[in-house]
């Protein structure tokens, strides 16, 4: 294989159709796995302890809208699968592709740092090897972000982080229980639903420290992803008025629901999707309270007034973005803020590229897969990218648009439309690519 070395960090589902993109291409390069499978953050109880996948979690984006383009999801696949489904899809891309001999499992990365044109990478078997680029493909679901400002006083029941959750018994007992879910994402929709099925906690409490549009996953009898798609295209204001129409239409005002109203339009926040959350609440099988105002030792204050006794709270509060084999100082996301070339490429640091670090309404992956196509481009010369100050350019204005659309959150701070940013991208690919031409 000819052309520049390149080492892939994470096997999981933007890792691998990088390898892909770089086997077509006939580029030499590593992929270091920290654990024994591929697949990251779905795998199950993964060796390595990062996964978040608890025993009952589905893809909440439908098969059809998740699924690389290279590779189809098999079709007796369910519209929303189970997560042992994907993780057996993620293993036959591997193998179909014959990806598999070129993952270093049980190799984790532990130091990255910049060598002359070039990086130097060393792994924790104490090995170092140094490469012309690096795709960081590391995942930003698996180091537990904890409330933020953490409310004041003592608990003396359990609380963890809804990363650690498997199921009502696992990691702690909670059948029988008094539980307070915290968080208004899918995650804690999920959780709060199955604590509150019978025979499980005494009593569910939700708290919606801000309001959100719940939406369910079927509208009309269809996926909601595969229905409501206008173009790319389209201005985003006529978007948010059909959707808002639609989910009006279809689910109607949050506040029916005993929810606090939402503070922003749909399409402001990231999607909290549940078909189940809504038919719970009106049947009072679970309570809405508002945000914690403090821990009061076996009860729970709230920010209105009325206090709860409770035996375990579980933080649904998301994840910081992390990078443990770079320096701090030397690239790091304060507040899960990295700002981005198209949410791949740092300016400045050309041999450096970062896949699937973007918060898309639908799924990452095949995000993931046209990024990895998007690099190998551009590791064989087929694609140049714009100057530095072009870049910084349409990162500051991606930014400004991100912060005007959306409520401010260390959840918002990569954002991204599915099907706009893969129009975008293509449309950057063509740009880069007439570059490149140019230059030769």
């Amino acid at each position: 294989m000819a052309g520049p070395r390149v080492c892939v960090v994470g096997a999981g589902s933007s890792g691998i159709p990088v390898a892909k993109a770089l086997r077509d291409r006939g580029l030499a390069f590593d992929v270091y796995e920290k654990s024994d499978k591929v697949g990251g953050n779905w795998v199950f109880k993964n060796k390595n302890g990062w996964s978040s996948a608890y025993r009952s979690l589905h893809i909440n984006t439908s098969r059809d809208r998740m699924e690389y383009a290279d590779y189809k999801m098999p079709r007796d696949y369910p519209d929303f699968p189970h997560h042992t489904q994907i993780a057996r899809y993620f293993d036959l891309y591997v193998d179909h592709f014959g990806l598999r001999e070129s993952i270093r499992f049980e190799t984790g990365v532990t130091r990255i740092t910049p060598d002359g044109a070039g990086w130097r990478v060393t792994t924790d078997r104490g090995e170092t090897h140094r490469y012309d680029a690096v795709a960081v493909a590391n995942g930003h679901h698996w180091d537990p972000r904890g409330p933020s400002p953490a409310p004041p006083g003592r608990f003396d029941g359990l609380q963890f982080h809804s990363h650690h959750y498997i199921d009502p018994s696992d990691p702690h007992e909670l059948r029988g229980k008094r539980v307070i879910v915290v968080g208004m994402g899918n995650s804690a929709m999920d959780i709060a639903c199955e604590l509150s099925r019978d025979n499980v906690a005494a009593r569910v409490i939700l708290v919606a420290r801000r309001g959100a549009h719940v939406v369910p996953h079927y509208w009309f009898g269809r996926p909601l992803d595969q229905l409501l798609t206008l173009p790319p295209w389209a201005p985003w204001a006529v978007k948010r008025t059909v959707a808002g129409f639609f989910h009006k239409l279809a689910v109607g005002e949050m506040a029916r629901y005993g929810l606090p109203a939402p503070d922003h339009r749909i399409g402001e926040a990231h999607p909290t999707i549940s078909s189940e959350i809504l038919p719970r609440l009106g049947r009072g099988d679970i309570t809405i309270k508002p945000a914690i105002r403090s821990l009061d030792g076996d009860a729970v204050t709230f920010v209105d007034g009325t206090r709860e006794p409770a035996d375990a709270i579980v933080w649904c509060t998301g994840y910081n973005v992390t990078f443990p084999f770079f320096e701090p100082g030397f690239l790091s996301a304060p507040d899960n803020d990295l700002p981005l070339f198209m949410r791949v490429w740092k300016p400045g640091l050309p041999s450096l590229f970062f896949i699937g670090l973007l918060q898309p309404l639908g799924a990452v992956m095949p995000l993931a897969e046209a990024q990895g196509k998007w690099i190998a481009d551009y590791l064989c010369g087929d694609y140049a990218l714009p100057s530095e100050a072009e870049m910084e350019r349409a990162i500051a204005k991606d930014s400004l648009a991100m912060h005007r659309r959306y409520v401010p959150s260390a959840r918002h701070t990569m954002q991204v439309d599915f099907d706009e940013y893969l129009y975008a991208l293509d449309k950057e690919r063509k740009r880069g690519a007439a570059r490149a031409r140019s230059r030769r």
